[in-house]
């Protein structure tokens, strides 16, 4: 594990964020219909997150857990840029690569190569440094039997290793690793812990979601525990595991 310098720059700052989603009560496309242009008595808003306040610094690893529904990866994807918060800010400098909902970022129609293209493009990398990198990324992938089939034929497990290779290589200074990896077979999840790894000690900053409280407790320096959107826990590992738990109680 790494150990963030007490003058380490803050490269991720959430300051009261908070976001809501719209849940409508209909039952059936009829009922939407029917109550189409009504009030919002077929409305209700879910909180996902709740004034979320944290800092997170250069070269730390943090683990963001809870139970389903806490809202840590409706957090991971406000931090990653994928949805905006409806108040609060949120601010990041750095480059960032996150793996996120199986897929995401990925055109079904489009081969796993074309798609690397796409992927690095929009993560700010040139033609010629993807080229350069694009041996490596299908070596670390294990897929190159099938670069040049389109992903939507892809398994959930090539989806991953393909997504995962991506980011790595990227040269990211924040990675955002969500629930994903649980989809890889054993050996791959090794490799791919083995390269977080290998980025702490680059100092990376690494921000990741798992249900697994020994990847928690043998990678983060800090964990943040959220319950019905709120943080309820800021700190260190161990006693993060043990807020983790009480959350669960007290659910």
């Amino acid at each position: 594990m790494t150990t963030a310098s007490v003058e380490a720059p803050v490269v991720v700052r959430a300051q009261g964020v908070s976001k809501r989603f719209v849940i409508r009560k209909e039952k059936s496309l009829k009922e939407r219909i029917v109550n189409f242009g009504r009030s919002n008595l077929h409305k209700e808003d879910f909180w996902a997150l709740r004034d979320v306040t944290l800092d997170i610094e250069a070269g730390t690893t943090i683990g963001l857990v809870g139970a389903n529904g806490s809202g840590k990866s409706t957090l991971l994807k406000v931090i990653g840029g994928i949805i905006q918060a409806n108040e609060g800010t949120l601010e990041r400098r750095g480059r960032m690569a996150a793996l996120l909902e199986l897929g995401a970022g990925f055109h079904p129609d489009l081969t796993g190569r074309e798609n690397v293209f796409l992927n690095a493009a929009i993560l700010g990398l040139s033609q010629k440094q993807t080229e350069q990198y694009f041996d490596s990324i299908v070596d670390f992938s294990e897929i190159r039997d099938f670069i040049d089939t389109q992903v939507k034929f892809y398994s959930s497990g090539m989806y991953v290793r393909l997504a995962f290779a991506i980011a790595v290589h990227v040269d990211p200074d924040i990675l955002l690793v969500d629930e994903v990896l649980a989809v890889g077979d054993e050996p791959f999840q090794r490799k791919c812990m083995a390269k977080i790894e290998e980025f702490q000690r680059e100092g990376r900053t690494i921000i990741f979601v798992s249900h697994s409280a020994e990847q928690i407790q043998s990678l983060c320096d800090r964990v943040v525990v959220l319950s019905h959107g709120k943080v309820v826990y800021d700190g260190p590992t161990d006693e993060g595991i043990d807020a983790l738990r009480a959350s669960f109680e007290g659910r």
